[in-house]
């Protein structure tokens, strides 16, 4: 069976890129691990080369090293248990995602945080049926301080951690729009956990606007959100029914969400 470094046929690609990718297959196919040499040949790879790669792979525990043998360690594991789960979780929060655009008409984002980037990924959607409406492909990133799933993540994250970003972030505008300084954040932070609802009006993207409401797990913390997402003059105008429905909804998510194992 071939690795995915000898099949790939785009010379453009990463090599580094392919060969970690082709240790990670080795090692997932076989039991006991492997040597340096047999990744080698293997993988038809350099063992100097192989080995700039495993050094650092090894130091943060993607694999184990010992007796001589490489095998898969701790963190590809944890990151494999992350990506089921929130595959999982997107094919559970799928059926709110649906409820949410048929009912608001405009575009709806299941948004989750990657709290090492310090970032909001929109992990699902459904755009809106309307002529004008605001669109982003899935897969999109946005930092924490500007938009309305960012900030209400932020908001629902420990004290801890909030303080350690703020001290080291540098709040940047995305758009023309000022934003308030660390001290007035916090507050506003303070308020969108109290309130449940995050908004932001043309932080993000100038012209367009959002809300977003949490997915709460039982520890009373949230890692996904929605967001309703629209042009802002529209939204102004939708502002209070959006707030209602998204409430709802997002209150029937969570109920379901606790449910799940881990949550």
């Amino acid at each position: 069976m071939k690795t995915r470094s000898e099949t790939s046929p785009a010379t453009s690609e990463p090599r580094s890129l392919l060969r970690i990718l082709g240790i990670f297959e080795v090692l997932a196919r076989g039991t006991g691990g492997a040597t340096l040499a047999e990744l080698s040949s293997e993988l038809e790879a350099p063992k100097s080369s192989l080995l700039l790669l495993l050094r650092p792979l090894v130091a943060h525990k993607y694999l184990m090293h010992a007796a001589g043998r490489y095998e898969l360690g701790p963190s590809i594991f944890q990151l494999s248990a992350e990506v089921l789960a929130s595959a999982g979780v997107t094919k559970i929060l799928r059926p709110y995602i649906e409820e949410l655009a048929a009912r608001c008409e405009e575009s709806v984002f299941l948004a989750l945080i990657d709290k090492e980037a310090k970032t909001v990924t929109y992990i699902d959607g459904i755009d809106s049926k309307q002529p004008v409406r605001y669109s982003v492909p899935i897969g999109t990133k946005r930092p924490l301080h500007v938009s309305a799933a960012g900030k209400l993540l932020f908001a629902f994250q420990d004290q801890a951690w909030q303080k350690k970003y703020l001290k080291a972030a540098k709040l940047k505008p995305m758009t023309g729009k000022p934003l308030p300084d660390k001290e007035a954040f916090e507050l506003q932070l303070q308020e969108i956990r109290a309130s449940g609802i995050a908004v932001s009006m043309g932080e993000a993207v100038a012209g367009a606007s959002g809300i977003a409401a949490p997915i709460i797990k039982a520890d009373g913390t949230a890692s996904y959100a929605l967001m309703i997402a629209a042009p802002s003059d529209r939204f102004v105008q939708s502002l209070p029914a959006l707030r209602q429905l998204l409430q709802e909804v997002a209150a029937d998510a969570s109920a379901t969400l606790r449910h799940m194992p881990g949550n």
